[in-house]
């Protein structure tokens, strides 16, 4: 077996990748180190100025990169983002299914459309995106990666109020591997992240909305045995790592990056 070099293996240089909820917090940091290492972008999100931002960020470093408004609820939305890919790059190489909510609020008090809605962007969204996304590069019949990103409320809940999202995330878990199965033949591998506390705009977000979610990102932070609180760029290396070649064989898995936290 020829060992491919290091270079080569990191150097995503004519891969297209669509990153959804890629305009800030988590997403950026995906799309910032995907296109570092050579990929054309698109930022997918529902934010159409967030997204504009960000693609120009990108543009202003030498990178390709463009925003697409997206709303991964909506099918329509979620076939013109890929088509945008293919009609802008010319194909699709690389999917990471980054757009989430999380609003903190204890079953007793959720509403019918809230708990739908979480499930509708966190869950249907996931497989809206990734139908689409596994069509064309099926067509295209080169391959491709798809990378989820789930949470450790996938694995262990973290704090009261978030049953919705938990269920969500158990929800994108169990897709992946099950998908990661259906979409093997077509080398199209299928992986998920499960990050813990990452410092985003949404949790300083969902902090000042609530003094409850204050209390119980701060407990949870408190558990971290690295001490800190993680970066979207920490998430963003190992969304790298699944997109290259460096994992060439894994399918079906989910890497936990959480400094920690799941060992408390």
């Amino acid at each position: 077996m020829q060992i491919e070099p290091l270079k080569q293996l990191m150097d995503l240089t004519g891969k297209t990748a669509v990153v959804t909820g890629g305009a800030m917090g988590i997403g950026y940091g995906i799309a910032y180190r995907l296109a570092e290492a050579g990929a054309n972008l698109v930022i997918a999100d529902m934010n159409r100025q967030a997204a504009d931002e960000a693609a120009a960020k990108l543009k202003a470093k030498g990178y390709k990169a463009v925003a697409v408004q997206t709303d991964v609820s909506k099918a329509d939305d979620v076939r013109k983002m890929v088509d945008s890919a293919a009609k802008t790059y010319g194909g699709l190489d690389i999917l990471v299914n980054d757009a989430g909510i999380y609003p903190s609020v204890p079953v007793m008090q959720l509403t019918e459309h809230d708990f739908e809605r979480i499930l509708a962007v966190n869950l249907k969204g996931v497989f809206l995106c990734t139908q689409a996304a596994a069509a064309q590069m099926i067509k295209q019949g080169r391959g491709g990666k798809i990378i989820n990103i789930s949470s450790v409320d996938a694995v262990h809940p973290s704090m009261v109020g978030l049953a919705t999202y938990d269920a969500s995330k158990h929800g994108v878990w169990g897709f992946t591997k099950n998908v990661a199965l259906e979409l093997a033949p077509h080398r199209i591998w299928v992986n998920c992240i499960a990050p813990g506390g990452v410092n985003t705009p949404g949790v300083g977000a969902g902090q000042a909305a609530s003094k409850e979610m204050q209390a119980g990102t701060d407990a949870f932070f408190a558990r971290i045995p690295m001490k800190r609180i993680g970066e979207p760029d920490d998430i963003g290396k190992v969304a790298l790592f699944l997109a290259s070649g460096l994992a060439s064989y894994m399918t079906g898995s989910q890497v936990v990056v959480d400094g920690g936290v799941l060992l408390t």
